[in-house]
């Protein structure tokens, strides 16, 4: 065993990995924070534009972004052009609850500083950053594990992380030892980076005291810097949303292989969905009792078995796929590459995404309906039908509707786990990307985009209204 984590191969790995890490949280972390404060604390033009356009590169997915890059441009295949592919995929999610934050400051704090004659600049650094803390860490954990996680993005710029030589380990040795011990170094390096995140966001508080003031914060004149903010903006927008789509419409409309089959295409599209539809009632089904534990049995145990669920998320999906594997190898062979264990590692990777919205539905549910119901002599079957259900199903469509999204794109552990002949979206497009047949992935991955529009439509509607130019 010792042979196998301390060598040089892993070394290399573990170099790689982390200096990609560090590299993207750094870059992410000003993109988002500094993008965050024009929109919402300067009087920067079109701030609703630019937050929709900061917020619209999540409907691509990192492994297509890489698609158009390399494509594009081959020689982008170092570890500069994997820091500024990843770095344009996640930058959103610092971005996302950095704004929400600065919704969520006082101004009032702020009107005093500069009333004491601090800068802006010192205003930003004194009295903004610090109660910026918990959301810039939260958001670059998100980062570093999405990072940790990722494959396709970086299987096709040919950058060897920890993820792409388990892949690349179990497809040589079929669950060989190797990818086992790297897995174990991978799972290692999660932990330690959500005890970090932990050591580093700390004890103390952060929320107000009173109400603050109900009033908007007054914008930063930025004068001169008006253009400049502009063409950083504009910058961010081009690298992270109109290369990859126009690389598609290229790829699309000229392609050498743009020759594609319409009845593949369509047939992938119907797995897809069906897959992921399945995926998402299997999923609600599972969030649904743990949600309703957690707020009307609140306990120890409640408690314990909801943040059981969110260990799997922050595993690797590579790493929940080997694991299922192994699993269904020794204990179930018949099982092996059945839809039945692929959609159990979905439940595993997005539960929760469910449990989340789940539980909020179930915090807003009132307990006074349902005991109404009983004291009239309603079964408990009848006020789950009548009752329970109808006033739960904006959570539960939310969480499926999160679950259903995450599944069309995902790709990892479908690679590892689909059933011979089963073809995904992701996978389509990974086969015919994997072998430089441009044109023909693109329609795959327009597909994707399309789908995953939604949830970033989502993902912008409530925060865009916060905003008033």
């Amino acid at each position: 065993m010792q042979e196998l984590v301390f060598r040089p191969r892993v070394a290399e790995l573990l170099w790689n990995t982390t200096r990609l890490a560090l590299g993207t949280v750094v870059v992410c972390g000003v993109l988002g924070v500094g993008a965050a404060w024009l929109v919402e604390r300067s009087n920067v033009p079109f701030r609703r534009a630019w937050h929709v356009l900061l917020v619209a590169p999540l409907a691509v997915p990192a492994f297509v972004n890489s698609y158009a890059w390399i494509s594009l441009l081959p020689g982008v295949d170092t570890y500069a052009g994997a820091l500024l592919v990843v770095s344009l995929s996640y930058f959103p999610f610092v971005y996302l609850p950095v704004a929400a934050a600065f919704r969520g400051l006082d101004p009032a704090l702020e009107d005093t500083a500069r009333g004491l004659g601090l800068s802006s600049w010192s205003v930003f650094l004194r009295v903004q950053l610090p109660q910026l803390r918990v959301a810039l860490l939260g958001g670059s954990l998100l980062v570093a594990l999405h990072l940790l996680a990722e494959f396709g993005a970086l299987q096709m710029l040919r950058y060897p992380t920890f993820t792409t030589a388990i892949y690349d380990q179990y497809r040589a040795t079929f669950n060989g030892p190797g990818a086992t011990m790297l897995a174990g170094v991978l799972v290692l390096l999660c932990l330690v980076l959500l005890l970090a995140e932990i050591r580093l966001r700390g004890r103390r508080g952060y929320a107000r005291t009173g109400r603050g003031a109900s009033r908007p914060p007054r914008p930063v004149v930025l004068g001169g810097l008006t253009v400049p903010a502009l063409a950083g903006l504009a910058a961010v927008v081009v690298l992270a949303l109109a290369v990859p789509l126009g690389s598609l419409a290229y790829w699309m409309v000229a392609g050498a292989s743009t020759a594609f089959d319409a009845g593949a295409l369509a047939t992938t599209t119907g797995t897809t969905l069906g897959l992921a539809a399945v995926a998402a009632a299997v999923t609600v089904a599972m969030a649904l009792p743990t949600g309703w534990l957690a707020v009307r049995a609140r306990g120890r145990v409640s408690t314990l078995l909801e943040r059981a669920t969110y260990l799997g998320s922050s595993v690797p999906g590579i790493v929940v796929a080997l694991a299922l594997v192994t699993l269904s190898i020794r204990a179930t062979p018949w099982l092996y590459q059945t839809v039945p264990v692929l959609l159990a590692a979905y439940a595993i990777l997005f539960l929760p995404r469910a449990i989340v919205t789940v539980r909020a539905a179930v915090e807003q549910s009132p307990r006074l309906y349902d005991d109404v119901a009983a004291s009239l002599g309603s079964s408990a079957p009848d006020r789950l039908r009548r009752v329970t259900l109808p006033l739960l199903a904006p959570g539960i469509g939310a969480g499926a509707a999160l679950v259903f999204l995450a599944v069309v794109t995902e790709l990892t552990a479908t690679l590892l786990l689909a059933p011979t002949g089963t073809t995904t979206l992701a996978t389509a497009f990974w086969s015919a990307s994997s072998a430089l047949e441009w044109g023909a992935a693109a329609p795959y991955a327009v597909v994707m985009v399309l789908l995953s529009a939604p949830a970033t439509v989502l993902l912008s509607r409530d925060a865009r209204r916060g905003l008033t130019t």
